[in-house]
């Protein structure tokens, strides 16, 4: 079976398996249920699959680090997806640390053929060392393409049987240390045979220059410098400490290069091994050009982008639900604590309605938190959260707002998917990521078993209830929760009739551009034009617009698959 929260670079990951013929997939409302889930299949003998982007590990590390001790019954794996650069993503991490710090062994993929190689080994080292095991990637591996030799048919595995075993699954104190020794054990015993382990590979070639490597950066150190010998890591924890010693001694230079965390470097020290420090980044992504340069070589050619291009800042889609609702909250100039999905776009002009965005389901939290610091006499405070991060976490954070008498409104943005990682299905749409009909979420009653009394739904298509509900909210004593309820544009298969603007009528006054719609630029004269191949009819301008200079034009079109 397999399970996951959607994250990218992850998501793709659990959206093939679920795909294929004989298996079970879910989408949980977060990481660490997830975990939960495959941890009970691995316990009752089913092999477990369980994958999200490397934030995502911080919200299953609960579960992860007894996992250690408790061990698995069938195989259990982690896919964890790092980021460098933040290409979509609030910080950087580098999970190869979770192995030292949950002494659970990972393992580094530097392509395609491997991610396969190295999944299949990583179910065989989870059911032999009794232990969970992580398969690190990174965005240039997960969104990368190669050749991958299949062989034969899919390995079809009997289920193992369930045997009760108390001391093994429940970590009272009195277990748990039993488990704790024998998890040291087992670590040891894991240590010695990496020394041995063929996901970690020599290649000897030119003996003035040794470089130690893993993932992706193994791909770029051999573009680097063709001729330098490497020592590949595949298993960076527990790491084969002696092989890496013997290596060491064989070339006259010893380099490391790796992206985010000098883990690789630090580890070497910690054996004793010298190590040459060279200049690379201590954040983002590498490439080959940083590593040649660092390392003394010409740097490889590649393609520079011509200069002058006018610059693409990110904006939320015409017909975007969520640009009703910010131009509301921007109007009561409320202090808008926000948080992660699209809507996170609110933040940039013109809309420029979102003060905060930390991690899934921070908005309610912080709402609270800036109450109890006073604040809001300037402005209201207001939480901004979508129905997929509310269910991820954010209905923890309600539940404190309320038992704890908080003041601050709430609004909700359920757009009835998970846009912002590819439209997958949630507990609010209510559709499971294999196409079964589940139980959706009725946001507005589990509000108000929570005992909160004001709430309310409302279009953020229509802009004026959209205002008049956050104004009567955001005015209102106690806790009140506002739910915007539309589809996400790109699910809608056919859009409504385009608009287009009269210039005579047109005064350039500027009030539609301030909506942030990519439809709407500013042409001749500095009155509007609506590029109407853009525009999808949600009449969002037409409410702003004082004086009737936008109108209908021209025919509907399909735009299913967009």
């Amino acid at each position: 079976m397999g399970a996951g929260y959607p994250g990218t670079p992850s998501t793709e990951t659990l959206e093939s398996f679920a795909r294929m013929e004989g298996v079970y997939a879910e989408w949980a409302p977060n990481e660490k249920v997830a975990l939960e889930v495959a941890a009970g299949a691995s316990m009752g003998g089913a092999r477990s699959f369980v994958t999200m982007k490397h934030v995502g590990v911080n919200v299953a590390a609960d579960p992860l680090f007894t996992l250690v001790y408790t061990g698995v019954g069938a195989g259990l794996v982690l896919f964890v997806a790092d980021d460098p650069g933040m290409h979509s993503s609030q910080n950087e991490q580098d999970s190869r640390n979770w192995g030292p710090f949950a002494r659970v062994p990972v393992l580094e993929p530097s392509d395609s053929a491997e991610a396969l190689e190295f999944t299949r080994e990583a179910f065989e080292l989870s059911e032999r060392f009794d232990t969970p095991v992580i398969v690190r990637s990174t965005t240039r591996v997960s969104h990368s393409k190669g050749v991958v030799q299949l062989e034969g048919e899919r390995k079809e595995l009997d289920q193992t049987a369930y045997q009760k075993d108390v001391a093994k699954w429940v970590m009272m104190p009195a277990m748990a240390r039993g488990r704790r020794l024998a998890l040291d054990a087992r670590v040891d015993e894991m240590t010695r045979l990496a020394e041995e382990s063929p996901l970690n590979r020599i290649e000897l070639r030119d003996s003035a220059l040794g470089v130690v490597t893993s993932g992706i950066c193994y791909q770029y150190v051999r573009e680097a410098s063709p001729d330098a010998s490497v020592f590949k890591v595949g298993q960076s924890f527990p790491l084969p400490a002696e092989a890496i010693r013997r290596f060491a001694g064989s070339v006259e230079r010893l380099v490391v290069v790796e992206e985010a965390d000098i883990y690789l470097e630090s580890r070497l020290r910690m054996m004793k091994v010298s190590v040459d420090a060279i200049e690379l980044p201590k954040s983002g992504e590498l490439s080959p050009g940083l590593i040649a340069r660092a390392l003394g070589f010409a740097a490889p050619s590649t393609r520079v982008a011509p200069s002058g291009l006018p610059p693409r800042p990110p904006l939320m889609c015409p017909g975007c639900p969520h640009r009703g609702a910010f131009y509301a909250l921007r109007k009561v100039k409320a202090i808008v604590t926000g948080d992660i999905g699209c809507y996170t776009l609110g933040t940039l002009r013109p809309l420029a309605s979102m003060d905060s965005c930390v991690c899934m389901g921070a908005s309610i939290g912080m709402a609270h938190g800036m109450r109890l610091a006073g604040q809001g006499d300037d402005g209201p405070v207001v939480a901004v959260i979508g129905d997929s991060t509310f269910a991820h976490s954010g209905i923890t954070g309600l539940l404190d707002l309320s038992y704890n008498c908080g003041d601050a409104t709430v609004c909700i943005l359920d757009n009835r998917v998970t846009a912002m990682t590819g439209h997958q299905p949630n507990p609010v749409s209510g559709v499971t990521l294999q196409g079964r009909q589940g139980a959706a979420t009725d946001i507005e009653a589990l509000c108000r078993a929570m005992g909160i009394r004001r709430v309310r739904t409302v279009d953020p298509h229509d802009l004026e209830a959209s205002q008049t509900a956050v104004r009567e909210e955001v005015a209102s004593d106690g806790v009140s929760v506002l739910v915007f309820r539309a589809p996400c544009a790109l699910l809608i298969d056919e859009k409504e009739q385009p608009y287009s603007v009269d210039e005579e009528l047109c005064t350039a006054c500027g009030v539609c551009i301030r909506l942030g719609c990519p439809a709407i630029s500013i042409g001749e004269g500095s009155k509007a034009e609506i590029d109407v191949t853009l525009c999808v009819g949600c009449g969002d301008c037409v409410q702003v617009c004082r004086f009737e200079a936008i109108e209908p034009t021209g025919p509907a079109c399909d735009i299913g698959g967009v």
